[in-house]
């Protein structure tokens, strides 16, 4: 029973790994929280949605196309959020409304255009099978869930630490100054940025929508408390700890739920961020925000 609920825990886990990795990278580079991250990744959803209804696409044609248009989305939501905002030197605080504010608008868009109701995708579109290992029961969706976000986890720290781009979001990161006299843009860092993060993020919109069979203009909200929970956890702006802190979050909620109560779940997780806070303020992987303002000057 124990082994059941910690493997459905890391299938949760990991859904709540991908989400905060593009919440927490865009923590590291601008070192601002975008509040519109969780809307970005609804508009993933019901972009996979309608590829798969209205276009008639394969799943996987279907993610691709959610991750795109998500990673375009969120290039828009810099450009009006906060683009604008750091060519002014607006303090931090302002360029957080401001994106809570795009989230606002991105929210009543959807649900205008869902008329309120909750979509679904069609039956069939993934396969419901199940196996028997080591006496556990897991489904072909279990396995395909962690397994899309391995590969994207994967993908994701390849193209940070091995190619000429990914180092040039990591010297930003560190020191914008610095690195703009080395010859980076740091323009063209933070729109990339913020493309791999929304990408990140309808990659997760589409994952969540199949595995709940459910996409909702409200779905993006618990997913922003949440995924700010997993990156306070894990260290704001670390990739390491936005999944460490995405795995132990989704296994602690489903062993509540599965022991205790559903109603004390939330209660059980706050308490230990509570505590994490008090025992250790950055995080597991985390520096201290005023270490970040050092680095930056």
């Amino acid at each position: 029973m124990v082994a059941q609920q910690i493997v459905n825990g890391i299938v949760v886990g990991s859904t709540y790994a991908l989400f905060a990795l593009g919440f927490t990278l865009i923590f590291g580079v601008l070192h601002v929280l975008n509040l519109a991250h969780g809307a970005v990744f609804m508009w993933g959803a019901f972009t996979g949605l309608f590829a798969v209804t209205a276009l008639g696409l394969p799943l996987p044609a279907a993610f691709a196309v959610a991750m795109l248009a998500a990673g375009l989305l969120s290039v828009l939501v810099d450009a009006v959020a906060f683009r604008p905002l750091r060519r002014r030197g607006s303090p931090e605080f302002a360029a957080i409304i401001s994106s809570l504010g795009v989230a606002q608008i991105l929210m009543s868009a959807a649900q205008i255009a869902s008329n309120t109701q909750v979509q679904r995708f069609p039956f069939g579109t993934f396969p419901i099978v199940f196996y028997q290992v080591f006496g556990l029961r897991v489904s072909l969706q279990q396995i395909v869930i962690v397994g899309s976000v391995a590969v994207l986890v994967a993908g994701l720290l390849a193209f940070l630490f091995a190619t000429s781009f990914g180092r040039q979001i990591r010297a930003v990161a560190i020191s914008e100054r610095t690195a703009s006299l080395l010859g980076v843009n740091p323009g063209a860092v933070h729109t990339l940025t913020f493309f791999l993060c929304g990408a990140l993020a309808g990659a997760a919109g589409v994952i969540i929508g199949i595995a709940f069979n459910s996409v909702h203009f409200l779905m993006g909200e618990p997913y922003l408390l949440r995924g700010f929970v997993v990156i306070v956890l894990g260290g704001l702006g670390s990739v390491a700890g936005a999944v460490v802190g995405g795995l132990l979050f989704g296994m602690i909620q489903t062993l509540s739920v599965a022991f205790l109560s559903s109603a004390l779940s939330d209660a059980i997780l706050f308490g230990l961020l509570f505590v994490i806070l008090l025992l250790r303020p950055s995080g597991f992987f985390g520096t201290l925000r005023r270490e970040i303002r050092v680095v930056r000057q």
